[in-house]
Formats: C-alpha cells, sequence, structure tokens
C-alpha cells in the first residue's frame, strides 16, 4: 500500500503533489486516464492535474500555486473553468491558459511530471503506479538554469528575491492584483 507522504491540508483542501518519470506516447490517454480517477475519486470532487515539471522550480513553487487555485476558486476569481488549468495558470504565472499550457503542459516522449491532486484519495501514489511508475521527488528540484530560461528571470532578480522558487512564487502572488 502505498500511502501519501506529500500531503499538504488548507482550510478544508488536501494536496497531494508527486513527481514521476515518464515515456508518454499518448497525451489524450494519459489525460483521460487521469480524468477518470478524477472521477472515481472517494471525495468526489478530486482534482488530478499533470504538469511539465521542467517549469516547477520546487514543491513550494506548486504547492503555493495550488493554494493560490483554490483560494480564486473560492473568491470566485478564477481564470479557469477547470481546478487543474487554474493550478497551470498560477504555476506558470501567466494570465493566458494557452501560455501556461505552452510552459507547464504535458508532451510526448520522455519528460518529468509533477502530478498534482486537489481533495483526492489518500492512496492515488498506489493507484496511478501503474500508469505512471515509480514516485521520483527529484524532479521537483528546481532547474535553475532552464527556469530562468523559460521565465526570463535574470540572475538579480534572483539574488534580490532569495532564490528563483521565490521568484516564481511572487510571480504567482502578484496574478491576485492583476485581476
Amino acid at each position: 500500500m502505498d500511502i501519501a507522504v506529500n500531503k499538504h491540508n488548507f482550510m478544508n483542501h488536501t494536496i497531494q503533489i508527486y513527481g514521476y518519470n515518464l515515456e508518454i506516447t499518448n497525451i489524450k490517454e494519459i489525460i483521460e486516464y487521469s480524468r477518470a480517477l478524477s472521477v472515481e475519486c472517494d471525495s468526489g470532487k478530486c482534482t488530478i492535474q499533470l504538469i511539465n515539471a521542467r517549469g516547477i522550480a520546487g514543491e513550494n513553487h506548486i504547492l503555493h500555486a495550488t493554494v493560490q487555485a483554490i483560494k480564486a476558486f473560492e473568491r470566485g476569481n478564477n481564470m479557469a473553468k477547470d481546478m487543474g488549468i487554474e493550478i497551470c495558470v498560477r504555476a506558470s504565472a501567466q494570465r493566458q491558459i494557452s501560455q501556461a499550457l505552452r510552459i507547464l503542459g504535458i508532451k510526448k516522449g520522455k519528460m518529468d511530471i509533477v502530478l498534482v491532486a486537489v481533495d483526492c484519495d489518500e492512496h492515488l501514489p498506489g493507484k496511478v503506479r501503474d500508469v505512471l511508475g515509480k514516485r521520483n521527488q527529484q524532479v521537483l528540484k528546481a532547474d535553475v538554469n532552464a527556469l530562468q530560461e523559460l521565465y526570463e528571470i535574470s540572475p538579480e532578480e534572483i539574488k534580490s528575491a532569495g532564490n528563483i522558487e521565490r521568484v516564481i512564487m511572487e510571480r504567482t502572488a502578484l496574478l491576485n492584483l492583476e485581476i
């Protein structure tokens, strides 16, 4: 039994964050699989989102973005109709859904992905093992050079904020001011 160890609680919500190395041959199939898991979840309100780990600056980054997405839905100022897409928008610090998916969307081929689950069964990691394989939390470690290029972040901005994760989290928080 694979019980969730990367589980966080925020207000009345449970957030699970897991990393995987994956060879994606059929994007539509993997998206349908994650939607089917969401539907069969015990809580009935489960959201599962798969994200390109290359655009994530650490577990705190994706956790912060997920909390911001939950808050946006509770306030009614969400940018997307779907919680999973809202998480992508917030994590990418983009207002445009197409830009967020360009940065954080999954693609065909070998890639590192982050699975974000909101209000899902705590046994989710065991359920996805057959399709996603063994977890690898190392994919959540920030690749500073890749992130600087992807998000156009200068060394001075990183120095000012303290680290790249903080820079991206600050940009995520700024989305709330632009609405």
